[in-house]
């Protein structure tokens, strides 16, 4: 990796909740591996909401003073559990989506909190979350799962796209396997037609994908090959049961509202047992992320 490459940050989104805490951790696990900064950011638009009420005693609104304080929480954190990692903080007078995404053009990650599944927590997955993941420059990392960081060693499973060559998701992947030493799984989903039998060419053609995204993987890394017959997101979601990390690409999807999710990087990222990582696909013809 490259001494510029190393100098870029990686990137905490932090709101002062326990979730965002847990991402500051596993981001900090994160960046020892990578040799990388951190940078820790709370993006909120309080001019709008504060009127005129103030922190008398320092003359600003109370939430930035608020917002001062959980950016210095969370820096103490990682300098008293990981006091080697730099680390720089910010608090940014816009809406977390737009400073985010902006932050994301000079990050090696955006690292995400989420309070878990169903209600309240997932309408704030969908505004914040699922809005960064797919407008971000860089990978995205929602951290769901149980309080353990990411440094658990769990597996890396790695949603094998439709083209692995040049895939940035399936680079990402085999780094971070290597990287916490520990195996990859790449995993296709696949469907065979009702008529068929079984040995139908679909199967044939996940495992030869399954072969192409592992061609790279370096020597003496443990490698699993999945084929799965059934839909992707439920495979995947099955598979994040007991993973330390879920890799899935992203194609950007330009319509009339401006790039979107495919439907399974937003069902993974909404309902996984583990941290996903989102990572945008360069356009071309290795940009057709999605698993069958």
């Amino acid at each position: 990796m490259s001494a510029a490459v190393r100098e870029l940050p990686i990137v905490v989104g932090v709101d002062g909740s326990e979730p965002s805490l847990r991402a500051v951790d596993w981001a900090a696990e994160e960046a020892v591996l990578r040799g990388a900064p951190l940078r820790l950011v709370y993006a909120s638009l309080w001019e709008r909401y504060e009127g005129a009420l103030l922190a008398q005693e320092l003359g600003r609104p109370a939430e930035e003073v608020m917002a001062r304080d959980v950016v210095g929480v969370a820096e103490q954190r990682v300098r008293t559990g990981r006091p080697g990692v730099p680390v720089t903080t910010d608090v940014l007078p816009e809406e977390p989506e737009s400073g985010l995404v902006r932050e994301s053009r000079t990050a090696l990650a955006v690292v995400l909190g989420v309070r878990g599944r169903g209600g309240v927590a997932e309408a704030l997955l969908g505004s914040v979350g699922v809005t960064v993941a797919g407008h971000a420059h860089c990978p995205v990392i929602v951290v769901r799962g149980g309080p353990e960081p990411a440094g658990a060693r769990g597996r890396v499973v790695l949603g094998v796209p439709g083209r692995p060559a040049g895939s940035a998701a399936v680079r990402f992947a085999i780094r971070e396997a290597a990287l916490r030493e520990v195996p990859l799984e790449a995993l296709r989903a696949w469907r065979r037609p009702g008529h068929a039998l079984s040995g139908h060419p679909h199967e044939q053609d996940a495992a030869e994908l399954v072969e192409q995204a592992l061609a790279d993987a370096p020597e003496g890394m443990e490698l699993r090959r999945s084929r799965v017959e059934g839909n992707a997101r439920d495979a995947l979601l099955a598979a994040s049961r007991d993973a330390g990390l879920l890799v899935v690409g992203v194609s950007r999807r330009h319509g009339r509202l401006g790039p979107q999710l495919g439907r399974v990087p937003h069902g993974v990222l909404h309902h996984a047992h583990c941290p996903v990582a989102v990572v945008p696909e360069p356009p071309g013809p290795a940009a057709h992320p999605e698993p069958a």
